[in-house]
């Protein structure tokens, strides 16, 4: 795909947003958020993309051993805090990484690895249920074809982590950072499918959960009811790993003997830190070198057209590309004096306004959902999203 065709997406979004309470992407701030439009996925590019995030996950895994030696987890940069909990999560099937979500770069040559958000992925609510409202909304036709499996992958995902931990009573706590609408969002869309899977979720402030690893008050809690606190299972953390390992030293370790004594277990595992990590991107390139579906990356400079990231950058902060040395853009960020990777620059397919189309396949399981971002320059956190139609 060199060039995007899209069809407009008329009708008011905003009561069906207020129906599924995502009432923050109806706000003034977010009106551009949701694109007007659909992209035109002809089928065949469809079935690409869900082919490359299947194949690209199985060669994740492939190219991590069984055991973890401390220089490669020097190399992908994991926190030495967290060092024990990836080891014990990454065998051990109980430990489920429930989904992910892939970014995709699709070239002429097909599509290109751009990076895997492993642990704390979001655009849920967007891609298993706004896009397919904005079809609606647009009075496409019950029969309109999206690729959009997500809420029914999530909800098997669910189910298979709570058969394989039934030792563990089937009580889910869902946290996300204070004061963000939108992970309170992706987190209410998980708590939907958890019920569905038999679990009994609640969801809250990450600073509202209570963790304690002493006597009968040992466990995590929260409080669902004035003067009710209930102990959980299962806890699924909208919460990067490295960002909790680095901020709260003292709840990480306390999380982590709750962990590895099996009076909680939770999600996404540690072990998805490995698949998160940037610099796994380098790692891939030496194990699959000049694989059809990888860009070259190193974790030292490129020659060339290549873009340097931080290797836990987000939301395409301190993104740098690069040109025979020389900065074409920047965006600014919080993650200056991280280590970098390179990876080779990829042509993003454009529309005949100029601007550039990331894809998103959504993996939880198998590859379920694609979704689209578009900007006119780096993709960042406020890029519009926007939905598709296969055709």
């Amino acid at each position: 795909m060199s060039s995007v065709q899209t069809l407009p997406l008329t009708g008011d979004l905003t009561p069906a947003l207020h129906a599924l309470g995502w009432n923050w992407a109806a706000e003034d701030a977010a009106v551009r958020y949701i694109a007007p439009v659909a992209v035109v996925l002809p089928e065949a590019e469809a079935e690409q993309l869900l082919q490359a995030a299947d194949m690209l996950y199985d060669m994740l895994v492939q190219a991590l051993p069984d055991e973890l030696p401390d220089d490669l987890l020097r190399l992908l940069s994991i926190p030495e805090n967290l060092w024990p909990l990836v080891r014990h999560s990454w065998p051990d099937d109980r430990h489920w990484h429930l989904y992910g979500r892939f970014d995709l770069a699709l070239t002429k040559e097909g599509p290109k690895l751009i990076e895997f958000n492993a642990d704390t992925a979001t655009s849920l609510p967007e891609a298993a249920v706004v896009q397919w409202a904005a079809l609606k909304a647009a009075g496409y036709p019950d029969d309109a074809h999206q690729v959009n499996g997500l809420y029914e992958g999530l909800v098997e995902q669910l189910r298979q982590w709570r058969e394989l931990n039934d030792d563990l009573e089937p009580t889910l706590l869902l946290v996300y950072l204070p004061a963000a609408p939108e992970d309170e969002a992706n987190c209410a869309v998980l708590a939907e499918a958890a019920r569905e899977a038999g679990f009994e979720p609640y969801l809250c402030p990450v600073d509202d959960m209570q963790v304690s690893v002493m006597g009968e008050e040992r466990g995590v809690w929260a409080q669902v009811e004035p003067e009710q606190w209930q102990r959980f299972g299962f806890l699924f953390k909208l919460v990067p790993w490295e960002i909790m390992a680095a901020e709260e030293p003292a709840l990480t370790a306390d999380l982590g003997e709750l962990l590895q004594a099996r009076d909680v277990v939770v999600a996404n595992p540690a072990y998805a830190l490995l698949f998160q990590s940037k610099a796994l991107l380098a790692w891939l390139w030496n194990v699959f070198p000049h694989h059809p579906l990888l860009l070259e990356a190193s974790l030292q400079p490129l020659a060339g057209h290549a873009v340097r990231k931080p290797v836990w950058g987000r939301e395409g902060q301190n993104v740098t590309i690069l040109n025979g040395g020389a900065v074409q853009s920047a965006a600014p960020g919080e993650f200056d004096g991280q280590p970098v990777v390179y990876q080779r620059w990829a042509e993003l397919p454009r529309d005949a306004a100029g601007r550039q189309y990331q894809a998103g396949v959504f993996w939880a399981g198998e590859a379920c959902a694609i979704g689209f971002r578009r900007e006119t320059g780096i993709i960042h956190n406020l890029s519009e999203f926007v939905p598709h139609v296969v055709r």
